[in-house]
């Protein structure tokens, strides 16, 4: 076994059983990437969907969260198999002390594996949230899970029913030490839940542990990947989300289109996107926050300018090689949500000069140039285009082609904006292969009136203030 690459063991879903990363011998190892397979119509890609099974207290919260953190560049969503809890009827109410929990009929896996199907086909879902003092589902209002580039199912027994680990793309069960399991769960019930310690004991006997024999630890052969001491082996969790990292790679449009650039995710971005995209948002936040983003797009996209290099002379009397700005440049809003990032172009480039482009848009249809004002010496500059949503890329393939009639190399065209639907991404880097694509966030895609899902709405009413209500 040890000879064996880390990504093949880890791939081997049902052939190797591989028993908690025991390295010896692995880590230098390594596999090939397959190349990307993505097609232009493939906008939709199924999701990677990780199982987290494990005894209760054994520390799948932690590996979960551990997963999560690590991933904050991509889009994580958490279910929970406690949140598909029967509700109890009023005879089990009289007598919840007798009711078993850790059950697998104590779960309604019907309407898990609905949720997790429209997840997994791209589609939001509204998940309920469990009450243990009142054991209904109904008293909390429902939780929007959006659909995600990860879904992280959790839960003691989601390795029970075949059907729930089919949708699994990988499968991993949190071992920890039977002692150190109640000694959690102890702490946790009688501190958290104010519980007397001998009903927790009396219930562990009758029926955690009972229930982790009969239906938990025998699913521990379905998985692929079984982690000793859950959150306190790091290791474990560092090569599962490189092994992750790998797996979107090979759908990833950056993967794909070169010219595809999508800014560093960080937890301070993803809280902007969160603010703007949220439609309780007042206008003043959803200015300040977009006004940020947009300062970071410009700053990236000016990145990739040319430069020269150049040597200047410090206050101390040393020398610093460094390099020059480009000079020849000049900006290009799409009227008019794009004139909301004019702002920080110019607080970017010092007297910048800044055309406008008008295009109609109806439907699916953004073919119609109406007006345009461009510096005459366009064809001599590098040109940053700026329009802050990527839809379908009718507009932009629009706006693109003028700036081409007027002389423009596509090379020396970079197009800014705050997010992008793969459609639009597929069309103007197919057919402007030359032209460099600068966003913060790559979206789900388009829904039935072309709108971009998630997205934030109609981005330049809610700039400038001009929503209907």
């Amino acid at each position: 076994m040890g000879s064996k690459p880390v990504e093949d063991l880890i791939e081997a879903s049902s052939g190797v059983h591989f028993s908690g990363f025991h390295l010896d011998g692995l880590i230098s190892s390594t596999s090939e990437v397959e190349q990307p397979t993505t097609s232009a119509e493939d906008v939709h890609k199924q999701p990677f969907v990780i199982g987290v099974a494990g005894g209760a207290a054994s520390g799948k919260t932690t590996v979960c969260d551990m997963i999560i953190e690590q991933l904050h560049d991509q889009r994580v969503v958490l279910v929970n198999q406690d949140s598909f809890y029967y509700n109890l009827t009023p005879e089990e109410l009289t007598r919840v002390q007798e009711y078993n929990f850790d059950h697998p009929d104590a779960f309604d896996t019907e309407q898990l594996l609905c949720a997790m199907e429209k997840l997994k086909h791209g589609q939001a879902v509204d998940i309920p949230k469990y009450d243990f003092k009142s054991y209904k589902n109904d008293i909390f209002p429902r939780r929007r899970v959006n659909p995600s580039d990860v879904i992280i199912l959790e839960g003691i027994l989601i390795f029970h029913d075949p059907r729930v680990r089919d949708l699994m793309s990988m499968k991993i069960f949190v071992d920890t030490d039977a002692d150190v399991r109640l000694a959690r769960r102890i702490r946790r019930d009688t501190v958290e839940k104010g519980r007397d310690i001998g009903m927790v004991l009396d219930q562990y006997s009758k029926f955690v542990k009972p229930a982790f024999d009969d239906f938990i630890l025998p699913t521990k052969k379905y998985a692929d990947i079984i982690i000793p001491r859950g959150g306190d082996n790091p290791v474990a969790i560092d090569l599962i989300v490189q092994h992750i990292r790998t797996k979107l790679g090979q759908h990833d449009l950056c993967k794909i289109y070169p010219n595809l650039y999508v800014i560093h995710s960080t937890f301070q971005i993803r809280g902007m996107h969160t603010l703007i995209r949220d439609s309780q948002t007042t206008k003043h936040d959803f200015v300040f926050y977009a006004d940020r983003l947009i300062r970071l797009v410009v700053e990236h996209g000016l990145g990739h300018l040319p430069f020269t290099e150049k040597q200047v002379i410090t206050p101390t009397g040393s020398v610093y090689t460094g390099v020059d700005f480009c000079k020849r440049l000049c900006g290009a809003s799409v009227i008019r949500s794009g004139e909301s990032m004019e702002n920080a172009l110019r607080a970017c480039c010092k007297g910048i000069k800044i055309g406008k482009i008008l295009i109609h848009r109806e439907g699916d249809n953004g073919q119609q140039l109406i007006y345009e004002k461009l510096p005459q010496d366009i064809s001599n500059r590098h040109v940053l285009l700026l329009d802050p949503i990527l839809g379908t890329g009718n507009s932009a393939v629009q706006a693109i082609s003028l700036l081409l009639r007027k002389g423009v190399p596509e090379s020396n065209i970079i197009f800014l904006n705050l997010i992008s639907a793969p459609k639009g991404v597929h069309v103007v880097c197919k057919r402007f292969p030359k032209i460099k694509i600068v966003t913060s966030e790559i979206e789900v895609g388009l829904n039935e009136d072309f709108r971009v899902i998630p997205g934030m709405g109609e981005f330049g009413d809610r700039y400038f203030g001009t929503d209907d209500d």
